[in-house]
């Protein structure tokens, strides 16, 4: 182990398989205590299977602890909070990574399948979010570590579904676009307390990838590209925003495909008319496009 974080903890939602347990390997091994928060569900919510989790954090050592219930109530998600308090006397780190997946077109979803997907993917966050922010608030207070505390950092995973848009994801692209937002608040209100929140849209070979149904050849690429990309460098990226010089990046959207990071532009004006006419911003309008057509170019593994 690096040791860059010892004596900060994470909590990792969704942790114990994919880009989460990537992500929770990173940090153990610089160091941090980690609470693998992660019920073993099923890729769209269905069931449950809390060894998976248990395994995880087995695996992981380093006194790591699961969490095996869903996040996805106030409750719940504060006591997983609660969990990193008492086992390792604080928390330092939340990764908001958790995530179901049920697609279908607009114009014939399932109401009670949006309410499942908002609840799991965006509601989650916030309920975790509310949770740890306030712990981290007091233990600045606290000065934990010691001197001006500086060691809070949240990090969303997010999808570029959410700001691209892809055909049949309503549910999992707007709580994605959601999750950026709670992304932009969180640093605002907690830039007080030193604590960043960041986001980041990972490319890599997870279960949502799996799921893609090619409806062309086009996107048939884009699969067998996202196949072979190692949710490795999420992870990295993580452990390095959570290091104690990154604590001025906040508030940022980050892109990790393989060996390649991108920071993504946020909307703000691109053009202004007094016309009233829309056709007048003609030229800056966005171009009608899924991510997977986006980013169908060969990555740099």
């Amino acid at each position: 182990m690096s040791g860059e974080l010892k004596g900060r903890v994470a909590l990792v939602t969704g942790g114990a398989r994919g880009v989460g347990l990537a992500i929770a390997k990173a940090l153990g091994e610089a160091g941090a205590g980690l609470v693998i928060a992660d019920n073993g569900t099923g890729i769209g919510g269905e069931g449950a299977d809390p060894e998976i989790a248990r395994g995880a954090a087995k695996a992981l050592g380093n006194g790591a602890v699961a969490y095996v219930d869903s996040v996805a109530s106030p409750a719940s998600a504060a006591a997983a909070v609660d969990l990193a308090r008492r086992e390792f006397g604080g928390l330092d780190i939340l990764v908001n990574n958790a995530a179901i997946l049920r697609d279908g077109f607009v114009f014939k979803y399932d109401p009670a399948d949006w309410e499942a997907v908002i609840r799991n993917n965006l509601s989650a966050a916030f309920y975790a979010s509310n949770a740890a922010t306030s712990l981290l608030r007091e233990q600045a207070k606290a000065k934990r570590g010691g001197g001006e505390y500086r060691w809070g950092r949240i990090v969303n995973i997010v999808s570029t579904a959410g700001f691209y848009g892809n055909y049949g994801q309503a549910a999992y692209a707007s709580a994605k676009a959601g999750l950026m937002g709670l992304t932009r608040v969180t640093a605002l209100d907690m830039a007080r307390s030193n604590v960043t929140c960041n986001a980041i849209a990972p490319f890599a070979h997870t279960r949502v990838t799996e799921t893609i149904q090619p409806a062309n050849p086009a996107q048939a690429a884009y699969k067998e590209r996202a196949l072979r990309i190692d949710a490795a460098p999420v992870g990295a990226l993580v452990r390095r925003l959570c290091l104690p010089d990154a604590d001025t990046i906040t508030g940022q959207l980050f892109g990790v495909r393989g060996r390649e990071l991108i920071v993504f532009s946020q909307s703000r004006p691109a053009g202004r008319t007094t016309r009233g006419d829309p056709a007048d911003l003609s030229q800056y309008f966005t171009k009608l496009e899924t991510d997977l057509e986006a980013f169908n170019t060969e990555p740099v593994l």
